[in-house]
């Protein structure tokens, strides 16, 4: 071989020239490239701000929902009557949520999840407009003025005519309703279009509030079924499976609450979440809320007052038991102490 013939790149260097050329091809010496690839570790400052806002923002509608659960059970309103889940529904739950898992991974596998989300988007706004202006409610009744001018209004369907008419909504509202329904819209538009992380969260919050508001456990043991149904059904779909997480992911649903890690970095325009699903806030808040309204209850009161009355006897008999045996003992005692002659 001649000193002008060319020398032969090595085969090892082709892999190397193409990935040079992908990362000159962006245009800015691979950053680009390397920046999308780049997977963001989060500070320990940005990693418990967002950590301690999520348990944060999980506390309030557990303690909030529960107070309100309390005047929900005493409500002669169809609007908020609750919805009471008995211990065969307990034991159904899981597996009618396992169904529905199950079945969204498949749509998701299946179908474009562009679409599928574009008709959940749709949907949940609708629920997340009644449910944030549900929540809002009360809070539109102690601000506005005793001097507002507020009107009521009843939306009623009836089917049927005579006496086979049956009403098939019954809704009445004010017009202070109307306002929150009108500021929800608004919540709602902004979700719609940006997906932005602060709307999803406002959406999310009135979806577990009132869950642990307007979901009520019959009884203690009730629980028990579900909280132990619903223990396995995590192990399973979380640790067993990658059911739950791509589920999670891809659902773009406000069915979580989420919060930026790179928040001190990136502002509200951050966008690495933590998140928490709302089943984590809903189904130990449902428990929660059953207690507080035992408390309050006029059961409570009874039990108290007999667990009062329960504990003193119980107290005043064993003194009783516990002279009489001290006399017996001193009896004893004395019969078998010997006599000492002098």
């Amino acid at each position: 071989m001649s000193e002008a013939d060319p020398v032969p790149a090595p085969a090892s260097s082709a892999p190397e020239a193409s990935v040079l050329d992908a990362l000159n091809a962006t245009g800015s010496n691979g950053t680009d490239a390397l920046n999308a690839t780049a997977k963001f570790v989060a500070t320990p400052e940005g990693t418990a701000l967002a950590y301690g806002s999520l348990v944060f923002m999980a506390l309030l509608p557990i303690f909030f929902g529960a107070l309100r659960s309390v005047s929900c059970s005493k409500s002669k309103n169809a609007a908020d009557m609750p919805e009471t889940i008995t211990s065969r529904d307990a034991a159904r739950f899981p597996i009618i949520a396992s169904c529905t898992l199950f079945g969204l991974y498949l749509f998701f596998k299946v179908f474009s999840q562009e679409y599928i989300n574009l008709l959940l988007s749709v949907y949940f706004f609708v629920l997340g407009v009644l449910a944030l202006s549900h929540t809002m409610s009360p809070l539109m009744a102690s601000v506005f003025p005793t001097s507002f001018p507020n009107k009521q209004y009843q939306l009623l369907f009836i089917q049927g005519s005579g006496e086979s008419r049956e009403e098939i909504v019954n809704y009445e509202f004010d017009t202070k309703n109307m306002v929150c329904l009108l500021i929800s819209s608004v919540v709602g538009v902004w979700y719609l279009l940006k997906k932005h992380w602060i709307a999803n969260n406002l959406f999310g919050l009135a979806f577990a509030l009132n869950g642990v508001e307007l979901l009520h456990l019959n009884n203690v043991s009730t629980g028990c079924i579900l909280l132990g149904g619903l223990f396995v059904y995590d192990v399973f779909w979380v640790f067993g499976t990658n059911v739950m997480v791509t589920v999670a992911k891809s659902f773009e649903a406000p069915i979580k609450l989420v919060f930026p890690q790179d928040l001190l970095e990136k502002g509200l325009e951050a966008s690495n979440f933590a998140m928490l699903g709302l089943g984590d806030i809903v189904i130990p808040g449902i428990f929660i809320a059953l207690l507080l309204r035992f408390d309050v209850s006029d059961l409570y009161r009874i039990t108290r007052f007999t667990a009062l009355i329960s504990g003193g006897v119980r107290v005043w008999v064993s003194e009783i038991f516990s002279v009489i045996f001290a006399q017996s003992l001193q009896t004893l005692t004395c019969l078998h102490r010997p006599v000492v002659q002098s």
